[in-house]
């Protein structure tokens, strides 16, 4: 097994990661909070965890993958009430969403989803250890952790005590020992949900559920990787470190990884900044497996600028290795001979990318250099049959097969290479016919063809550099 590195925001460099039991790895991602549609941000974390298990099985790990869903909490009781429906409904609703979408970006199920109203029992005896430990305190039918009680509070986000107090907003809750201290345990308003605690009528605060949800449904008081986005820093991960650690006296997760921000122009997606974009309102537009390609063809910690030109990019480029990979497969119907050196040439490429795709993968999970390697090997077999150098049908039966797995299995993007033998040569051939129409100000001609083109589940969208497709 290769030697495995990630970057560890724990201590901010790339560690070699070796898991504490050999060859299994327990990992936890914080899941969403289900209130509204699935966003890109969600895509950018969801699919980069996705690529992560995939790499990790590819590399040899077994894996349990738990992902949460926060089904109770501040934001989903103030759309219920918006809404005039119970929370739970609203929660269940968005749920679907979520896995709606994740099913089109090809994201694979985890193997368990706790939800934090199937786990107050867990929370209250959590929370009820930490008031008995002296690390949180009970404030009428409240209950609150007290950060100063936790001496490393703050090892994650490399944030003071001293820098945080004077950020503090004293007066959000002047009941609070101390302006830092945040809800373990928070007592019910009239209207709301809530379940009977020692501390009286209640729910759970945001932060201790991912804390509790994990430890239980991994079995351990230790585990290796914590993953999320790089919003959930501070203070979620901070927080959660601070009640784990507290509670167990052990350490929480030994490796934190967090994706960048998706961006709009230099800014990060926010629906206050109004550059917000649903994963329903983009897949109207582009292939989700094209938003897939797009969101794998960065470094997971980069930021990734998002746009249309961009995305119309990676189509173009998904649809390029598809050609490339058709144009090899149509080589399988002609057989040819090879000798000696040729075999040992094509094996050479083929040992070359195989150590140099895991080497990709071990450093890091750097999807943007794995591709590149994909890219090397294709180019490689495609010059060998352009050049009309001999090549087995073994060889390419070989090479197309390593191309597919590293993109379909370890990448999840599934290639549409069947439907392009049957007739992606057609729909470029008619929408080249109505992109000369156009240009001869035939717009009946025109018309017709984007008619038929319709019919054929394909939509057509002029642009300044010429007519983009895709199919419906």
């Amino acid at each position: 097994m290769k030697q495995l590195l990630i970057h560890n925001t724990l201590t901010g460099k790339k560690e070699v990661f070796k898991p504490i039991d050999p060859g299994q790895i327990k990992m936890y991602v914080c899941g969403v909070t289900p209130y509204d549609e699935c966003h890109l941000g969600h895509a950018r974390c969801y699919v980069t965890f996705d690529f992560v298990r995939r790499a990790l099985k590819r590399l040899g790990y077994t894996i349990l993958y738990v992902q949460n869903f926060t089904d109770i909490d501040d934001k989903i009781i103030a759309r219920a009430n918006e809404r005039k429906e119970p929370p739970m409904g609203l929660a269940n609703r968005f749920i679907k969403d979520y896995f709606d979408r994740m099913d089109q970006l090809n994201v694979l199920r985890a193997d368990v989803y706790p939800r934090v109203t199937g786990h107050v029992p867990q929370i209250i005896d959590f929370v009820k250890t930490l008031v008995e430990k002296g690390k949180a305190y009970v404030l009428d039918g409240d209950v609150y952790y007290s950060v100063r009680e936790f001496a490393d509070y703050g090892k994650l986000s490399k944030r003071s005590l001293a820098d945080l107090k004077s950020g503090a907003r004293v007066g959000v809750d002047e009941r609070k020992q101390d302006p830092l201290d945040f809800a373990l345990w928070k007592s019910a308003k009239p209207g709301e949900p809530y379940w009977e605690s020692p501390w009286g009528k209640g729910r759970p605060g945001w932060h201790i559920e991912c804390s509790v949800m994990s430890l239980v449904n991994l079995k351990t008081e230790t585990f290796d990787i914590h993953g999320g986005g790089l919003d959930l820093v501070f203070p979620h991960h901070e927080n959660e470190i601070a009640q784990a650690e507290g509670c167990t006296g052990k350490p929480f997760a030994r490796f934190w990884m967090h994706n960048g921000f998706v961006t709009v122009n230099k800014e990060k997606m926010s629906k206050s900044l109004g550059n917000f974009f649903t994963l329903g309102d983009i897949f109207k537009k582009f292939e989700p497996r094209v938003v897939r390609w797009l969101l794998l063809s960065q470094h997971y910690k980069s930021p990734l600028e998002f746009c249309d030109a961009l995305l119309e990019s990676a189509q173009d480029r998904l649809l390029n290795v598809e050609e490339a990979l058709q144009r090899l497969t149509a080589t399988l119907k002609a057989s040819s001979k090879i000798d000696a050196d040729d075999t040992e040439s094509v094996e050479k490429d083929f040992a070359d990318f195989e150590r140099d795709f895991e080497a990709a993968l071990s450093d890091d999970f750097n999807s943007a250099q794995a591709l590149a390697v994909v890219h090397e090997l294709l180019g490689a077999l495609s010059a060998r049959v352009s050049a009309g150098k001999p090549i087995s049908r073994q060889a390419i039966l070989r090479g197309v097969a390593m191309i597919r797995d590293a993109l379909e299995g370890v990448f999840g993007v599934e290639l549409d290479l069947e439907s392009k033998d049957d007739g992606h040569g057609m729909v470029k051939d008619l929408v080249d016919q109505r992109d000369q129409a156009r240009k001869s100000k035939n717009w009946a001609e025109a018309d017709r063809l984007r008619q038929e083109l319709s019919a054929m589940g394909v939509t057509v969208e002029d642009t300044a550099q010429g007519p983009r497709w895709w199919k419906k």
